[in-house]
């Protein structure tokens, strides 16, 4: 796998899903690809409606800093290295946990962005969300090229 695809996105949303279910929460759950494009969201029934930007932005904090957001909690808080790191790129730079890059073969193809419950659930439901994209994507071929000599 080379590239986020929409069929993998939506069997990543599945799993989140199942997981924010087993917590009894609604979640907004948001997928991205490698350059940080909006590729798929899921919001569950009850989801706040403010979930669903943040989830969209951990998901592009996640590519666009090739980190999970929880790592950057620290790195913002006052005095810190990266203090008001969060007021940048219109601030869509999310700084608390719930979005983590999905990596296949040690390459970012895209993240996860989970919002609409504690932190500490929106990153479990972002875990499960990694793990399925882990067990999916090892058993996925690799992306095909397509063959554009048909083109006149």
């Amino acid at each position: 796998m080379k590239s986020m695809t929409l069929e993998t996105a939506k069997h990543v949303i599945k799993a989140a899903e199942q997981k924010a279910k087993e917590l009894r929460i609604s979640q907004v759950i948001a997928i991205v690809d490698e350059g940080g494009n909006f590729t798929a969201c899921h919001r569950m029934d009850d989801a706040w409606l403010a979930s669903i930007d943040i989830a969209q932005n951990k998901a592009w904090t996640a590519v666009a800093m090739r980190m999970p957001t929880s790592h950057l909690a620290h790195l913002a808080a006052p005095h810190a290295e990266l203090y008001g790191i969060n007021t940048t790129n219109h601030g869509r730079v999310v700084v608390f946990g719930g979005g983590i890059p999905l990596v296949r073969e040690g390459r970012i193809v895209g993240a996860v962005g989970v919002s609409g419950s504690t932190v500490a659930n929106d990153v479990e439901v972002a875990k499960a969300a990694v793990h399925a994209f882990e067990s999916y994507a090892s058993h996925m071929p690799q992306a095909r090229r397509l063959d554009w000599a048909w083109i006149p």
